[in-house]
């Protein structure tokens, strides 16, 4: 399953354009194959890094992506680029580009001095709840709201997330001196060489408490109920995800709450099926009403529609209404059809005088097949289709 874009660039769902163009620029610098020359894993991260960016750097696309995911966006195309068309595409990051100037990748990744100093941050960000929500197939035509509650980790209403007792039972780490990061020099025979590392102390926050809240426990969450209300488009089909920014379980003593993603699941219809965006409904009649002709009415996902079944209809004939189908997902101006396929249906068991009325008009010369192809018949024109 492809990874979430957010996730790769380390970003929040709420975060601006120049802080994911920051964040690529930072997975890109760290990931970037001739700076890894012995993690072959490297150039995949880094190409990674640039589909991410690709989709999250583009308003429209990130809109896309929001609302439907990796389906909303059909994924990015860089893993097989080479390094220069990623260079190219995102040579504005690095201070170049194709609009202007000369872009060296060399000295964009090597030159200069990188930004250091790590800087505390608010506790971890909470896990993302996934739940599954079935729509039947008039839901799907025209969308639907739905209203949940869910179970999850809610932010303590006591200490507002903070897991403190109270604004003055939380202190500046001592290790990190509220950085949440923790600098290390070491002697080496290429000389010093210096890491940064998360505090083990206040484990990345900056922080520690002194006193508890009693209700969370120093959490800054507690199990408890949310209401949310889905708007889900029309169009989407089953194994769909759709997400919701921040309506996850809360994070840790104030950290930003995770993602709701919503899994959507068909209800089989009793009469209609789903072929993409087309509804098909199959309209069975004697081999009397297909030779005479009839009009009927058939089912639509929301009413009925009259149709006239003209004599001499074989069996497999499709009549299409238009636009009574699904709409696309990814352009509402986009709608199918509904088929209505005709099956002939064939008696197996026939009374005695049925036989005989048969008899008689077994001999007639338009019950003989050997004018078909005229006609146009099924099998006739399946056998053209293959040939």
């Amino acid at each position: 399953m492809a990874r979430d874009y957010y996730e790769i660039l380390s970003v929040a769902r709420t975060a601006t354009q120049d802080e994911i163009k920051k964040a690529y620029r930072k997975v890109a610098l760290q990931h970037h194959p001739d700076r890894n020359p012995d993690n072959p894993g490297a150039e995949a991260k880094f190409k990674e890094a640039a589909e991410a960016y690709e989709i999250l750097g583009s308003e429209e696309k990130r809109a896309k992506y929001d609302r439907f995911g990796h389906a909303g966006v059909k994924g990015g195309s860089h893993h097989s680029q080479n390094m220069d068309d990623i260079f190219s595409h995102f040579g504005d990051v690095f201070g170049g580009g194709a609009g202007g100037g000369n872009f060296d990748p060399f000295e964009a990744f090597f030159g200069g001095q990188r930004g250091g100093g790590g800087r505390g941050r608010q506790g971890r960000k909470g896990s993302n709840l996934r739940i599954k929500v079935k729509l039947d197939l008039k839901e799907i035509v025209y969308g639907a709201k739905k209203t949940i509650k869910l179970n999850k980790h809610v932010t303590c209403d006591i200490c507002n997330g903070s897991g403190a007792k109270d604004k003055n039972s939380i202190s500046t780490c001592g290790t990190c001196h509220g950085q949440g990061q923790v600098r290390r020099v070491t002697q080496t025979i290429l000389g010093q060489m210096q890491t940064t590392s998360t505090c083990p102390t206040c484990h990345g926050e900056g922080t520690a408490i002194t006193a508890k809240c009693g209700k969370c426990k120093g959490e800054g969450k507690v199990f408890g109920e949310d209401t949310v209300t889905l708007d889900i488009p029309a169009g989407v089909g089953e194994g769909i995800q759709l997400s919701m920014t921040g309506r996850g379980n809360a994070g840790d003593r104030g950290g930003s709450p995770g993602d709701l993603i919503v899994v959507i699941e068909e209800e089989a219809h009793e009469e209609l099926i789903r072929e993409e965006n087309d509804i098909v409904y199959n309209l069975n009649i004697s081999f009397v009403d297909a030779a005479l002709g009839l009009q009927t009415e058939v089912p639509t996902v929301d009413a009925k529609a009259k149709i006239k079944v003209p004599p001499g209809t074989p069996s497999g004939k499709v009549f299409r209404l238009k636009g009574k189908g699904i709409p696309s997902i990814n352009n509402s101006y986009e709608v199918g059809d509904q088929q209505v396929r005709v099956n002939v249906w064939i008696p197996r068991n026939l009374s005695e005088d049925e036989k005989a009325t048969l008899e008689k008009l077994r001999d007639s010369p338009n019950f003989q097949p050997g004018n078909m192809k005229e006609e146009g018949g099924f099998f006739q024109k399946m056998k053209d289709i293959f040939q």
